[in-house]
């Protein structure tokens, strides 16, 4: 019997939602503990302003992930062409740039001041690893005072960049459960979107979704505990889904 195509809409639908859901629960916290890594870091460099800028699609261009400052808000809602900028040369090269006089240096971006009207006199830009692979690059601006960014600062933006790629990348890597969402949502049959607003405020209310989200959860806290955990995480789920697939199969050659 052929699946009707309300059911087969109506699965698609609860991937979906399940998949946001999850992907909601990881990356909100992921993105407020790099903010509050750049707000400690920024306060160590005596630095204005801070962010982290990573790769936009697949043509190099880069754009805002996190920022904190008179500007952040602005920020998030930029784009940097590939290739220009501070950060489009350091996200290329992986040399690290300090800056005294933005205005002297010729790949200095000036959109972005434009934009949000700040005026940059003074950056630090440091890119960020990931398994020897540049995802981003941490930006701190406007050095308080009049001295420049010292070897030593220098040095402890790359300490704090080593920390804020491995939340970058578990940033990326949840991400992709949106993404899965997106091409998940493509599809030709008509959505009455009444109905459906309906439909997923009641998935989210059953116990078997409220359940999912608490695993999340425990996962996420897991994951954040250290390396040790979270292999013993991933051994354990690896066993769950042995066992289950052998009972499965009990099942099928019992019948």
């Amino acid at each position: 019997m052929s699946e009707k195509p309300n059911d087969k809409l109506e699965e698609k639908l609860r991937s979906i939602i399940e998949t946001i859901d999850v992907a909601n629960t990881l990356t909100e916290p992921i993105t407020h503990s790099i903010e509050n890594l750049l707000r400690i870091s920024a306060s160590e460099l005596n630095s204005e302003e801070a962010s982290v800028i990573v790769r936009d699609g697949d043509e190099g261009d880069l754009k805002f992930l996190a920022a904190i400052g008179k500007v952040a808000g602005q920020l998030l809602n930029l784009k940097i062409p590939a290739g220009k900028g501070i950060a489009g040369f350091v996200f290329s090269s992986g040399q690290t740039m300090a800056l005294n006089d933005v205005g002297e240096d010729d790949s200095f971006y000036a959109e972005v001041d434009k934009q949000t009207g700040y005026s940059t006199q003074t950056i630090l830009a440091t890119p960020l690893r990931y398994n020897s692979e540049i995802i981003g690059v941490l930006e701190y601006v406007n050095r308080i005072g009049d001295e420049s960014f010292t070897p030593a600062e220098m040095d402890k933006a790359a300490l704090y960049a080593e920390a804020i790629s491995s939340l970058v990348n578990a940033y990326e890597t949840s991400k992709l459960f949106r993404e899965l969402s997106d091409k998940m949502l493509s599809t030709d049959e008509k959505i009455k979107f009444e109905e459906a607003r309906r439909w997923i405020n009641n998935l989210r209310e059953t116990a078997e979704h409220k359940e999912m989200i608490d695993l999340a959860l425990l996962v996420r806290e897991i994951a954040s505990r250290g390396e040790a955990e979270r292999k013993l995480c991933i051994e354990i789920f690896e066993s769950i889904l042995r066992f289950s697939k052998n009972n499965a199969e009990t099942d099928f050659l019992s019948f």
